[in-house]
């Protein structure tokens, strides 16, 4: 039997350098990051990366689900699939736009999009469920893509007594890890969540969380007082121009998430439509504008973000490297900046991995590393008893396989 017709998970794990597809889409579901990298050890380059939107009535259809909690299983089963042909059709439309072959994609890594989250769990006659879930069928995109795709990388650190998040601090330890500076790597997407990175630490040594809301809270209030007009605050053009109600914004801040000590992980369940419509209620009884009420809703996420800092990292920060949709929003950038004063802010993009494709990326290392049966959660971060080998392998076709 030659090379070419056996499986391709039979030769991934011994191959030194593989071309790996990572495939995200976050809490503010507003479509595909699709990214392409070369990884030979700890080098990564980025070869190609886009977002592709989810159509309206996929996104209708999925914010039908996150706002009523519930859904029928035929619809949700529906789902699955829709996510995974989007999912699909985002990596073959990165190709054909980039001019890379398919065949030369090795492995896929594919975050999927989550519709539950819910480590604390609840209990079932005897049976204690702490459970996450991830839609985007990976059979799906193995079929369409040919390539092989790993998937649900969360429900492993559950099972192990984890969050399930954040999991993005193994690839931050291997893309920004240190000998001189302390860093913190920070992801501001719908939720935000920070890596800190300690100088000369080993893998042991860093410690991330979910420091609260990111562009959720901020999205929410923005479709709010524009009648759905607008789906965010793009560049921060409406906080810049309101006024931070302090009154609010300390209610806000007296949020229970915040003071809880780590490790912790955040979504919809506590900063999600219904935490909104509080904020917008106590708005309107002040009667607020609309540019203070987002301005507000930006310095929340500001606020909260220097407060996990100050909070739960042991040391002073040199560098804050941010990542995620926030941190092209010029005014939140500026608040946090103001607010974690004497530490340099800077973006994924001046080491050569755009903002908007680290989570991608971050998803792609997660792949490699468990296709070459590594562990790839970082128990300091997550909470699980120990080190876990992530996600759920679908083999790519044979004749796929080099």
């Amino acid at each position: 039997m030659t090379r070419r017709s056996v499986s391709p998970i039979v030769w991934l794990p011994i191959k030194k350098q593989l071309r790996v597809a990572g495939l995200m889409s976050g809490t503010s579901a507003d479509g595909v990051d699709a990214a392409i990298v070369d990884i030979a050890d700890r080098l990564v380059e980025l070869l190609a990366f886009d977002t592709f939107g989810y159509t309206p009535a996929l996104r209708r259809r999925l914010f039908d689900l996150f706002d009523s909690g519930q859904t029928a299983t035929v619809d949700l089963a529906r789902l699955n699939v829709a996510v995974g042909e989007a999912f699909a059709s985002a990596l073959i439309e990165l190709v054909e736009r980039s001019g890379i072959d398919m065949r030369s994609i090795d492995l896929i890594g594919s975050h999927g999009q989550t519709v539950c989250h819910d480590p604390a769990g609840g209990r079932i006659g005897r049976c204690k469920t702490r459970s996450t879930l991830q839609i985007g069928e990976p059979c799906v995109i193995a079929e369409r893509t040919g390539v092989t795709t790993v998937a649900d990388f969360r429900p492993r650190d559950v099972a192990a007594g984890g969050q399930g998040a954040p999991l993005v601090p193994y690839a931050d330890y291997v893309l920004f890890a240190d000998r001189r500076r302390n860093r913190a790597v920070q992801n501001i997407g719908g939720i935000a969540n920070v890596t800190f990175l300690p100088a000369g630490g080993d893998l042991d040594s860093v410690i991330a969380f979910d420091s609260g809301p990111g562009n959720m809270v901020i999205d929410a209030v923005v479709r709010r007082v524009s009648d759905g007009r607008r789906r965010c605050d793009t560049d921060g053009r409406m906080a810049a121009v309101g006024k931070i109600d302090d009154k609010l914004l300390a209610e806000l801040m007296a949020h229970p998430f915040l003071r809880r000590r780590p490790p912790k992980s955040a979504g919809r369940e506590q900063f999600g439509n219904d935490f909104a419509d509080r904020i917008c209620g106590r708005a309107q009884r002040r009667t607020m504008a609309a540019a203070d009420l987002v301005a507000t809703a930006t310095a929340f996420t500001a606020c909260s973000i220097a407060d996990a800092y100050r909070r739960f990292l042991p040391t002073p920060i040199d560098q804050v490297i941010l990542c995620g949709g926030g941190a092209r929003n010029s005014t939140l950038v500026e608040m946090l900046r103001r607010r974690l004063d004497g530490s340099e802010v800077i973006l994924t993009d001046g080491f050569g991995i755009s903002a908007d494709a680290k989570e991608a990326v971050s998803f792609a290392i997660l792949a490699r590393e468990t296709i070459r049966g590594m562990p790839g959660n970082v128990p300091s971060a997550t909470g699980a008893d120990g080190p876990v080998i992530l996600g759920k392998i679908v083999p790519g076709k044979v004749a796929a396989a080099r």
